[in-house]
């Protein structure tokens, strides 16, 4: 009997998308960065999300009313998001690679996951605590930059 594949999921698909995106964009602001200031550099990735918002308000049907304190969390949301990305423009045009800066910001979970272990009081499996102890290490890792090379003169 032959058995019929599953389809992939639309959110896994998505989830890719996001990924290959969010992958592309470290090496297009390091680019950024090292031709323009962070500062403008966030000023037209700020001028890109508006249009990109303006398209999707025009194009897909938004419930509009919301509750004062959804609206405030999103609007939180957003800010850091934004606060987020100036700061890794600061970052990338301070001398930071982008293989380590890109690298240690995909961390963020680590803080998420210490909100939720504090505030919300949720526990972590050991495989759990294992896993957070690994992604700490990588961050150590990643941060260590070799000494450069001295030069050696010959008397």
């Amino acid at each position: 009997m032959e058995t019929i594949p599953h389809p992939i999921p639309a959110w896994l698909i998505f989830t890719v998308i996001a990924l290959v995106f969010w992958g592309v964009t470290g090496v297009t602001q390091k680019l950024s960065t090292n031709r323009i200031s962070s500062a403008l550099s966030f000023l037209w990735f700020a001028y890109a999300m508006v249009a990109i918002s303006i398209v999707l308000a025009l194009t897909v049907s938004i419930h509009w009313q919301t509750k004062p304190m959804t609206f405030l969390i999103a609007a939180a949301g957003g800010t850091l998001n934004g606060l987020g990305a100036l700061t890794s423009f600061v970052a990338l045009e301070s001398g930071g690679k982008a293989s380590v800066v890109i690298s240690l910001i995909s961390l963020f979970p680590l803080v998420t996951v210490a909100f939720a272990v504090i505030v919300l009081q949720e526990r972590l499996t050991l495989t759990q605590t294992f896993g957070v102890v690994l992604a700490i290490l990588a961050a150590i890792l990643l941060s260590m930059e070799p000494k450069p090379a001295t030069e050696m003169h010959v008397p």
